[in-house]
């Protein structure tokens, strides 16, 4: 039975959030996205009959703010994918002495404060539509380490183990997982000797694309019986 509690995609007018929340709205769910600026996929998104909230949780107050508004215009939600993320690293100029703690905002406190803020608006869509979930757009880095980001990986590690603690503290009605991708799809400024180095890092040797994510997150919604767990899209990178 199709769900009729509304499912939240944050940083989802662009790539994997994007997708993701074409996907489901084609497959009759209300879906609700964010987004950080203004683009013309915004207006074009809302004529689809999606929901399009500006927010910015690379700040407390942005993240409050969030919370307020989902609040005041719901009751009851279907599932939140914290897919909103930030890619700096420590070799772009970036100042170190505030880069762990923006990665740290968007990718551990935003997802933290928002899943307790919302656990009764998620009880009540489960009492609805028999089940609600949270999934959590981790990283293949989590696991490994980077050298280059490192702390987005260790952010991202952060985020991971929010995973195993909303799990156990949202149990039964609540499924809490997440979903860690490694390659999926190129920037359009990757070089090709950049995009040939990439592939080789996985046995599969592919940039699998968007559809990939859609997959894993379909899965998630549709499964009855799993939680705490990661679904791994890295075409057996751990293996190279």
């Amino acid at each position: 039975m199709m769900r009729k509690m509304p499912i939240i995609i944050t940083g989802g007018a662009q790539r994997l959030g994007l997708a993701c929340a074409k996907a489901l709205l084609a497959e009759g769910y209300q879906v609700i996205i964010t987004y950080r600026r203004m683009r013309d996929e915004i207006t074009q998104l809302e004529a689809q009959g999606i929901a399009c909230i500006q927010a910015d949780f690379s700040t407390a107050a942005g993240v409050e703010a969030f919370i307020s508004q989902i609040r005041n215009d719901y009751s009851a939600l279907g599932g939140i994918v914290h897919n909103a993320s930030e890619w700096d690293s420590e070799e772009e100029g970036e100042d170190t002495s505030l880069l762990m703690e923006k990665m740290w905002q968007v990718h551990v406190f935003a997802p933290y404060r928002i899943n307790l803020a919302f656990e009764a608006l998620l009880c009540a869509g489960a009492e609805h539509d028999g089940q609600a979930d949270i999934i959590h757009m981790t990283d293949y880095v989590a696991e490994k380490g980077s050298d280059k980001h490192i702390a987005y990986a260790a952010s991202k590690a952060g985020l991971a183990n929010l995973t195993l603690s909303f799990a156990k503290r949202f149990a039964p009605r609540i499924k809490v997982n997440a979903i860690a991708p490694s390659l999926l799809i190129f920037n359009q400024h990757d070089d090709d000797e950049y995009r040939k180095k990439a592939l080789n890092k996985s046995l599969l040797r592919k940039e699998p694309g968007e559809q990939e994510a859609v997959l894993a997150v379909q899965y998630i919604l549709d499964s009855h019986y799993m939680t705490g767990r990661t679904l791994s899209l890295d075409g057996g990178r751990h293996l190279v």
